[in-house]
């Protein structure tokens, strides 16, 4: 393929320094590729944002092994068997309806003096209230729920089957349960060896279908072993992706995290990926431009990295490489999901230089 090492202008992130005086025009030209994105959590939530705002034919198909926070609490209180968190964020990322309504269901209660409902969020509550209306069915649930938020694609969990996240350490020890090991305060550090579902998973129909006739998939931004891998796991899940025919993407993470990806390049995410998927991904985004100094230094007290390049390893991992400045540091670092688009889709840069 002949991305291979593409560089981009930068644009309007306040890192690198170079870029703080650039802006990025407005995307006007629309995709009309079936996109599916794979993962949760704000890595997927920024994609998704931008993505509503192009795209065609969307889906976000969502991991369901989140395991703390008000999901845990729903889970224990109510009996409630699947976490709703990352559900609810996909849901809020693909609605362009009134910024009113999407405050509504990302709202997080603040912790009372009963404890009832302090740090539920409130969308969280609304889908749970959806699905017992609809007997159990989250999947009428999440329809109700994208039509009360006119959503601009469509929300498919990969599983509906209730399983536990376990990772095995290179000391032959066991972590069980996602937040245990997105956090590992209170346990050593080590690498991790290898990732499991307890039990197995099952993958939901819509899925694979989504998943199998997507003209292009985008794994990713999202952590490697807790949000992104997970769902690889799920069975019928990487059939389908070797099944696809559109273009396989993975966008490697901008920075490290404690206890997950401690020391790891980008070439070490793209072989965990690849090891799960079964198949080479056919294409990787990567962030050449680390951000400033102080910005580094104040995640490096909490462990975390940027993620180096490598692109000359990363080469002989046999993906098409698309190399940028595609980190944005606002109150965190992350992708600026907007440049990644117009990486992936450079029509949209041409429409919006052109405009």
């Amino acid at each position: 393929m002949a991305r291979e090492h593409i560089g981009f202008a930068r644009g309007t992130c306040r890192s690198p320094a170079s870029a703080r005086h650039v802006t990025i025009g407005a995307m006007n030209e629309r995709i009309t590729d079936r996109v599916v994105t794979i993962g949760g959590g704000s890595g997927t939530f920024a994609m998704l944002s931008e993505l509503r705002k192009v795209a065609d034919h969307l889906w976000a198909v969502v991991a369901m092994t989140d395991s703390g926070g008000s999901s845990r609490r729903l889970m224990d209180e109510f009996g409630q068997p699947l976490p709703l968190g990352d559900l609810r964020q996909a849901l809020v990322a693909l609605s362009p309806s009134s910024r009113l309504w999407r405050e509504v269901f990302s709202y997080r209660f603040p912790a009372g003096p009963n404890g009832a409902v302090g740090g539920h969020a409130l969308g969280n509550l609304i889908l749970h209230a959806l699905q017992d209306r609809r007997g159990g069915d989250l999947l009428a649930a999440l329809a109700d729920a994208e039509q009360m938020l006119s959503a601009a694609g469509r929300v498919v969990p990969v599983t509906l089957d209730q399983a536990t996240l376990c990772a095995v350490l290179d000391d032959g020890s066991v972590v069980r349960g996602e937040a245990a090991i997105d956090c590992p305060d209170g346990r050593p550090v080590r690498p991790i060896e290898r990732v499991y579902l307890e039990p197995p998973a099952r993958a939901t129909p819509q899925a694979c279908e989504a998943l199998r006739a997507a003209d292009k998939v985008l794994i990713g931004p999202g952590d490697l072993y807790t949000s992104l891998v997970p769902c690889l796991l799920v069975e019928g899940v990487a059939d389908a992706l070797r099944d696809c025919r559109g273009e396989v993407v993975y966008i490697c993470n901008v920075m490290t995290k404690h206890g997950e990806t401690d020391g790891y390049a980008a070439p070490d995410f793209v072989r965990v990926i690849q090891s799960y998927l079964g198949r080479r991904v056919d294409t990787v985004v990567v962030n050449d431009a680390p951000p400033a100094a102080p910005v580094a230094d104040r995640y490096a007290r909490q462990g975390a990295r940027p993620v180096d390049a490598e692109v000359e390893r990363l080469r002989s991992l046999g993906a098409a490489i698309v190399a940028g400045p595609f980190v944005c540091v606002e109150s965190l670092v992350r992708h600026d999901a907007r440049r990644v688009l117009r990486a992936l889709w450079p029509r949209l840069a041409l429409a919006s230089d052109a405009g």
